[in-house]
C-alpha cells in the first residue's frame, strides 16, 4: 500500500458502484453521494457488484490517482448500508485490500492482566 500522509481520512462508499467508472465519474460520486471534496487528499474506496473488485480514488496534490484491485478468490468485506460512507483507519484499509475482514480483526495473542 502507498504510504498516506498523516491526517488522511479513508472513506468506504457504502453500496455498490459501477466499476466501469473512471476518475471523473468517481470524483462526481464523491461530491454528490458522499458530499465530500474528491481533491481534499482523502481516500475514497468503491466496490463493484460482485464484490471481487475495488477502486481507490485519491488526490495526492499533483493529480488524481486511481488504484484498482481484483481478488482472484473471495470477496472484499463491505458494510451492509445502502448509502453513505464508513471511515476506516490505515490498518483497516490494508486489511481490506488483502481480503481480510477488517471489521473484527482478532489478536493472535492475549495480553496478560497485571496482578
Amino acid at each position: 500500500m502507498i504510504g498516506l500522509p498523516a491526517g488522511t481520512r479513508i472513506w468506504l462508499a457504502a453500496g455498490v458502484t459501477d466499476m466501469r467508472c473512471g476518475f471523473d465519474t468517481l470524483a462526481a460520486k464523491v461530491q454528490t453521494a458522499l458530499a465530500a471534496d474528491p481533491y481534499s487528499g482523502h481516500v475514497f474506496v468503491f466496490r463493484g457488484r460482485r464484490g471481487d473488485l475495488v477502486k481507490v480514488l485519491w488526490s495526492d496534490g499533483d493529480g488524481m490517482c486511481l488504484l484498482a484491485k481484483r481478488l482472484e478468490r473471495g470477496r472484499f468485506v463491505w458494510p451492509q448500508a445502502e448509502g453513505g460512507s464508513v471511515s476506516l483507519s490505515n490498518a483497516q484499509l490494508s486489511m481490506l485490500l488483502e481480503g481480510i475482514d477488517w471489521r473484527r480483526p482478532e489478536r493472535t495473542w492475549q495480553p496478560q492482566m497485571a496482578a
